[in-house]
C-alpha cells in the first residue's frame, strides 16, 4: 500500500508529520492491505493562519483494488487530531464496504449447508446415529 501525502501552502510538511501520517495509516489499515493499493492524504489549514477551533482538515482517499475510491474528511483543532479522526472514519468505511463485499461473495460462492456442516449432512441423509440410545421413536 502506497501512501501519498499532499499539503496546501499553509501546512509545514515536516518529516515528523509525514512519519506520523504514515505510521497512523499503516497501523490502522494493515488488515485491508490486500484490498487498498494507495491512500492519498490531503492536509490543509482552512483558515490559513488564523486560529480556529476546527480549521485543520485531513481528507483521505483510499484506492481499492477493482472498486471505486473511498474518501473521508475530518476537521479538528490540530492536524494530528484531524489525521486520527479521518483514519477512524476510513477504517469504518472500509469495514462496511469490504465487509459487505465479503458477505456477498461468501453467499454467492458458499458451500451448501450439507457440505459446510458434516453433522447436518449426515442428518439430512439419515445416517446420523442418535446419541444415548435415542431413536426416532423414543428410547430403546
Amino acid at each position: 500500500m502506497k501512501i501519498q501525502l499532499n499539503t496546501d501552502i499553509n501546512i509545514d510538511a515536516t518529516e515528523g508529520l509525514a512519519q506520523h501520517v504514515n505510521a497512523t495509516l499503516e497501523h490502522a489499515l494493515e488488515r485491508f492491505a490486500e484490498h487498498v493499493t494507495r491512500v492519498e492524504v490531503h492536509l490543509s489549514d482552512e483558515n490559513a493562519g488564523k486560529s480556529g477551533q476546527q480549521d485543520q482538515r485531513c481528507m483521505l482517499e483510499a484506492r481499492l483494488e477493482g472498486r471505486q475510491p473511498a474518501a473521508v474528511t475530518d476537521h479538528a483543532a490540530t492536524m494530528h487530531q484531524a489525521v486520527q479522526g479521518a483514519t477512524q472514519k476510513l477504517v469504518r468505511m472500509l469495514d462496511s464496504t469490504l465487509g459487505r463485499l465479503h458477505d456477498h461473495r461468501s453467499k454467492m460462492s458458499g458451500a451448501p449447508l450439507s457440505e459446510a456442516d458434516p453433522l447436518a449432512a449426515e442428518a439430512m441423509r439419515g445416517t446420523l446415529e442418535p446419541a444415548d440410545g435415542l431413536h426416532a421413536g423414543g428410547r430403546s
